[in-house]
């Protein structure tokens, strides 16, 4: 679940920055907690029950599906400011995705039980919700066409963008692999590939990145 961190200059600063308490008509900053999670740690995992309504205000985080077949798929990556719990909230208490941070990340949650209690009936909130929603919607429309139709060079550049450190790229590749619906073996001829153009370059057990302007062409933000 994270980190509860008891600073209320903090949780005070992220709740202006991005006008969270204007989200209701009632006053919900008494139930607001700031919680942090390290990089690695999980925000929700799919089909596990999720107690909180979570405003995504700092950091990034990767966000994938689990298929029948027990293989992830990437979805999409998510920066500041993005809601986690929403769909969760209308329906039911167990996470319809796994959302994962890969650096430190901060959110400012409210617990369901207050949501419901409080705001079940706050058409300003309910209106808040709808639009994150149909948002939601046009989002899996696009990345579902991103992964049957893009290339995977290109969905592999934006992989590597979004999960770079510094200059260096050192994610699983196995893991890589399957969140991008590949084989493994395709995924390394895609990296040699992006080696022999000189835009990466295999260090030990890493890539460096070499030319990153003409990684940014292939990526075109396919997962922001």
């Amino acid at each position: 679940m994270g980190e509860k961190i008891v600073d209320k200059k903090i949780l005070e600063n992220y709740i202006n920055k991005y006008q969270i308490g204007e989200v209701f008509s009632n006053d919900m900053k008494p139930y607001m907690h700031l919680f942090k999670f390290n990089k690695g740690e999980h925000i929700c995992r799919v089909q596990e029950d999720l107690e909180y309504l979570y405003f995504f205000v700092s950091g990034k985080a990767k966000v994938y599906t689990v298929m029948s077949n027990g293989k992830s798929l990437l979805l999409c990556f998510y920066t500041p400011f993005k809601v986690i719990g929403d769909v969760e909230f209308m329906y039911f208490n167990k996470a319809d995705c796994s959302v994962q941070a890969i650096e430190e990340t901060y959110c400012v949650g409210i617990a369901f039980e207050h949501i419901r209690k409080y705001s079940i009936e706050d058409s300003k909130f309910l209106r808040f919700i709808c639009d994150g929603l149909a948002e939601k919607l046009t989002r899996l429309s696009k990345y579902s066409s991103i992964n049957l139709l893009y290339p995977l060079e290109n969905r592999v550049a934006s992989y590597i963008l979004s999960n770079k450190e510094k200059n260096t790229f050192k994610e699983n590749l196995t893991e890589t692999a399957e969140l991008l619906g590949a084989s493994y073996r395709h995924l390394l001829r895609t990296l040699n590939s992006l080696c022999t153009k000189s835009i990466i370059r295999k260090t030990r057990n890493y890539y460096e990145i070499i030319d990153e302007d003409i990684l940014r062409g292939l990526a075109e933000d396919l997962y922001e």
